[in-house]
């Protein structure tokens, strides 16, 4: 994901965008965007999402270069070898199935570790599932908060507000955003 920024930047210009015409629908200023641009901050997968619909590509075109895949093989092995990328969020993620062309869901592999997931909720386009691998945590949405353990899953809307908060000192889960393109203003 090191060149995420520059190919935000690169699809923004393409689509002759200031940096204005993609934060101000995302909800955040020109500044962070000029950060996330510039590959000074690493932000969470919620801002993500807001700024692949205002760009009109989905969450997965954003994060990985596609190569035009059907069908994508994820071996334990090379995620190990490639490590997750952390955020300013206070978790990290791995990306599965980056290579998959077109696709209509995003599945990611999360971590997140007791006290440095930074408070504040999320909320972006689509649905969202979360099904928890090892691990306890807290995972509110909307006014409701539950209690998670290893094997157990949540699916809502991601327009709903909703944050997490680890119980054990960390938590491995599986999330998977649906993909929802907004074609560009």
């Amino acid at each position: 994901m090191s060149n995420l920024g520059s190919r935000i930047r690169k699809l923004r210009l393409s689509q002759q965008r200031t940096l204005s015409d993609i934060s101000k629908p995302c909800g955040f200023t020109v500044s962070l965007l000029s950060k996330i641009e510039s590959g000074k901050i690493s932000p969470p997968v919620a801002t993500l999402a807001k700024i692949a619909s205002a760009l009109g590509t989905t969450l997965g075109g954003l994060v990985e270069e596609r190569q035009g895949v059907a069908t994508v093989l994820s071996l334990a092995k090379d995620r190990s070898k490639s490590g997750v990328t952390r955020t300013d969020k206070g978790y990290g993620f791995h990306l599965l199935a980056g290579e998959r062309a077109e696709k209509i869901m995003q599945p990611f592999i999360f971590v997140a570790e007791k006290g440095k997931v930074k408070q504040g909720t999320m909320a972006h386009c689509g649905e969202e599932f979360v099904y928890v691998l090892k691990g306890r945590m807290r995972y509110r949405v909307g006014d409701t908060t539950y209690t998670l353990g290893e094997g157990d899953s949540l699916y809502f809307s991601a327009e709903e507000e909703h944050d997490l908060d680890p119980i054990t000192s960390s938590v491995l889960y599986l999330g998977i955003f649906t993909e929802r393109a907004v074609p560009p203003q």
